[in-house]
Parts: C-alpha cells; sequence; structure tokens
C-alpha cells in the first residue's frame, strides 16, 4: 500500500496572516468593552461590598462588608415602592413607545409626498440630547405657566390645571410621557424596517384571496414582524430601566419620592448621600433586572428560531 504523504506541522504564512488579521480587526472592540464596560462593571461590584465613603477617598480605607450593602438595600422601606415604580415606568413606557411606533410604521408605509422629510424629522426628539428634552417637557408642564395647562384653560377643560409635577400620579405619568416621546422614533424606524422586509407580493395575493386590512396584518404583517418587535421590545426594557437623566431633569425623583426608580435611587445613594457601597449595590440589581430582560429574551428568539 502506498504511504500517505507526511503533512505539514507548520501553517503557512497566508493562514498565519489570516489568523493574526481576525485578532487584530477583534482585538479594538474587545479592548474597548474591556476597559469601558468590563472593568466599570467589577469595580462596581467590588465597591457593592466594601463600606466605600467620602472619607475612603482620603483614607483609602473601605472595610469589606460582605452582603451587608445589599441587604440594607433590599431591606429599606422605600425598597419595594421604588421596584414599583421602576416596573410601573419600564411598562409604561415601552408600551406606549411600541405602540406609537408601531402606528408610526405602518403609516410610512404608504407612499405619500413629503414622506421621507416626515420620517427625518420624526427622528429629531431621539437625536436631542436628554437634558434639553427634559428641560423644555418641565417647562411645558409647569402647572402654573406651562403651555400644556394653558392651552388646556384655553380650551376650558380644565379651570386650575393639572399638576403634572406635583402631583404622585400626575408627575409618574409626565416622566412615562416624555420618555415615550423620546423611544418613539427608535422604535418606528427599527419596526418600519421590519415591514420593508416583507415581500408586497403576500400582500397582494391576500388581497386576491379576500383578505382585509385586519386579516392581513394579523396573518402577514404580525407573524413577519415579530423579530423586529422582540428586537424594539428588549431593547426598550433595557434601555428604560435604566433612565437616569429625564427622571432627575423633569420632576428630580418627586414629588415625595412617587418617580423615584432603581436608577435614581441609586444615583441618590452615591452623589448626594455619598454611600457609594449601597449605591453601587443598587447599580448591580439594575444590572441583574437588565439581564434578566437580556435572557429572556434570547429564550423567546431561540424558540422562536426552532418552533
Amino acid at each position: 500500500m502506498r504511504s500517505r504523504p507526511p503533512q505539514a506541522t507548520d501553517p503557512s504564512p497566508v493562514r498565519q496572516w489570516e489568523r493574526w488579521a481576525r485578532w487584530l480587526f477583534v482585538a479594538p472592540a474587545a479592548a474597548y468593552l474591556l476597559l469601558f464596560f468590563g472593568y466599570p462593571v467589577v469595580d462596581n461590584v467590588v465597591t457593592s461590598f466594601r463600606q466605600y465613603t467620602v472619607t475612603s477617598f482620603y483614607t483609602g480605607d473601605a472595610p469589606f462588608v460582605g452582603l451587608r450593602n445589599y441587604a440594607a438595600v433590599l431591606s429599606s422601606s422605600a425598597f419595594p415602592r421604588t421596584l414599583l415604580t421602576t416596573a410601573v415606568f419600564t411598562f409604561g413606557s415601552v408600551l406606549g413607545q411600541f405602540v406609537l411606533g408601531l402606528a408610526f410604521a405602518l403609516f410610512f408605509r404608504r407612499r405619500f409626498p413629503l414622506s421621507g422629510v416626515l420620517r427625518s424629522l420624526l427622528l429629531v426628539p431621539w437625536l436631542l440630547p436628554l437634558v434639553a428634552t427634559g428641560t423644555t417637557w418641565r417647562w411645558m408642564l409647569d402647572p402654573d405657566t406651562g403651555v400644556v395647562n394653558t392651552v388646556l384653560r384655553g380650551l376650558h377643560l380644565t379651570s386650575s390645571g393639572v399638576p403634572w409635577l406635583t402631583g404622585t400620579s400626575q408627575a409618574l405619568l409626565s416622566v412615562v410621557l416624555v420618555n415615550v416621546w423620546v423611544g418613539v422614533p427608535f422604535n418606528t424606524a427599527v419596526l418600519y424596517g421590519g415591514l420593508q422586509d416583507i415581500p408586497p407580493q403576500l400582500y397582494e395575493a391576500a388581497e386576491l384571496d379576500g383578505a382585509g386590512p385586519l386579516a392581513s396584518f394579523r396573518h402577514i404583517t404580525w407573524p413577519l414582524l415579530r423579530p423586529a418587535v422582540r428586537v424594539v421590545l428588549v431593547l426598550g426594557a433595557v434601555y428604560t430601566v435604566k433612565v437616569l437623566d429625564v427622571i432627575l431633569v423633569v420632576t428630580g425623583g418627586g414629588p415625595a419620592g412617587a418617580t423615584e426608580t432603581m436608577a435614581t435611587q441609586s444615583y441618590e445613594l452615591s452623589f448626594r448621600q455619598f454611600d457609594f457601597g449601597r449605591g453601587a449595590a443598587m447599580g448591580n440589581l439594575l444590572i441583574v433586572l437588565s439581564l434578566v430582560f437580556a435572557v429572556l429574551h434570547l429564550r423567546v428568539d431561540r424558540r422562536g428560531r426552532t418552533v
């Protein structure tokens, strides 16, 4: 029998260069993630296990306290209300952003004059700095001099005005509405892109079969749009659960803690009470909550691909 020729053990220079080229392309992104995401997360976890205060900056002494910071945060009398407010704020914002975003995406799917210009203008709330957005909405919702109450009084819908920023229930509704206004453009852009990927021949065939708009949406649009829907819902939840700047600018977490979420509570503990250990613990709980949404998305996405 003819013996096989010995295989070369050393790869060719071209193969070696291709292997190094792959790592060179990955290295900048990996370095960025490790430096700006990995290190802060690890440092935040380490801080949450220590009693880190302002004096620690001078003395360098931050004694290890184990899970004491987490126990203090979870056993706080304000934590149940903060968790409920976070859930209501997240659910209301994501639902409002999705419903309005889907409506706008379906509307802009039809071709009409200046549709491209209107789609571009719709992105303005998403591009504006959030501090500028919050400041503008705070002025508009001012109970005394705000333009919203002025219009309502002019239409004789209210005589004294609505306490948008001073009422406990109205303040939470106000920050939800502001966050919906900020997030609608993102939902519209993603859902509009998903609609563009649906073949128009399917709608033509459904119309020939006598299907109306509702039947076409139920049996064609919605099933084929589900991947884009999952993306906007998960990303919307992950982003909304950590919203800080909008709430701080519009209501500052008030009145009486009515708009205090886990994100604002973490800021309060760290940068107003200067209890960095408990603030880091609250921040880590927020990260865990975001990871829960991400894992649910991956499971639903995997299950949807196997069906």
